[in-house]
């Protein structure tokens, strides 16, 4: 270890000792550039990333679902989401989500009602956003940026149903990072074509075609289904076959 990395390893530790005895009640949100190092938050921020991980790790074979919190349970997408989970699970796919409403509640549902694991992984917001009933393990978060983490390097695969900017978010997220090399190449599979076309359609008439934002090639790094029978079929043959 080079002397850098020893001095840097002392002031983590100090700021981590520091930190667990010091954590405020009334949690101050974090600022773009603070005017000094809260030793409390540097604690939070990796027992976030420690607990976190720790919960990835106990399940070898996973799916994480992602979708609007606002989706009802009448709607088209939360059936077929409930239904591709509860097939994935039958599997022996763990079953992550964001562990609140929705399209997450519908994964979870699917993946608990056919006895397998049912994961959540939360976020404390100021507006409450509660866990869904279907989970038979959770964990919530206070940082976005940690939660991330936890969601990109959770899975086998990744699955997007119609949503907001949340999750637009997370499938540029995920595949900026495959793009880029930074995880490995997995499958990305996104359900609904009325919902989606527009937003591959911007991709390819202007990142790709009038801007040269982006490569050929990386409009391959996902890909379109319609169907449940499809998302399952495409995801059998990429993780399972």
């Amino acid at each position: 270890m080079s002397t850098n990395d020893e001095a840097m390893t002392e002031r983590i530790a100090q700021a981590v000792h520091e930190g667990s005895r010091t954590i405020p009640q009334d949690r101050p949100l974090l600022v773009c550039k603070p005017n000094k190092i809260e030793s409390w938050r540097i604690f939070k921020i990796m027992s976030e990333f420690v607990e976190g991980f720790d919960i990835i790790r106990r399940y070898t074979l996973s799916a994480t679902f992602f979708g609007s919190a606002r989706t009802s349970p009448e709607d088209e997408s939360y059936k077929h989401a409930s239904l591709l989970a509860g097939r994935l699970a039958k599997k022996g796919f763990a079953v992550i989500t964001g562990g609140s409403s929705g399209i997450m509640q519908a994964a979870n549902e699917g993946a608990f009602n056919a006895g397998g694991d049912s994961i959540g992984l939360n976020i404390s917001l100021p507006q409450a956003q509660g866990y869904n009933k279907f989970l038979t393990d959770r964990f919530v978060f206070d940082h976005f940026f940690v939660r991330k983490v936890m969601l990109t390097f959770a899975s086998e695969v990744y699955i997007y149903f119609p949503g907001g900017f949340g999750t637009l978010d997370e499938f540029f997220e995920i595949v900026t990072l495959v793009q880029t090399k930074k995880i490995r190449k997995v499958p990305i599979v996104l359900v609904g074509k009325k919902y989606w076309e527009p937003v591959l359609a911007l991709i390819d008439k202007t990142l790709y075609q009038e801007f040269a934002a982006i490569d050929e090639v990386d409009r391959s790094l996902y890909t379109l289904v319609d169907s449940v029978d499809e998302a399952y079929d495409h995801i059998m043959s990429e993780v399972a076959g």
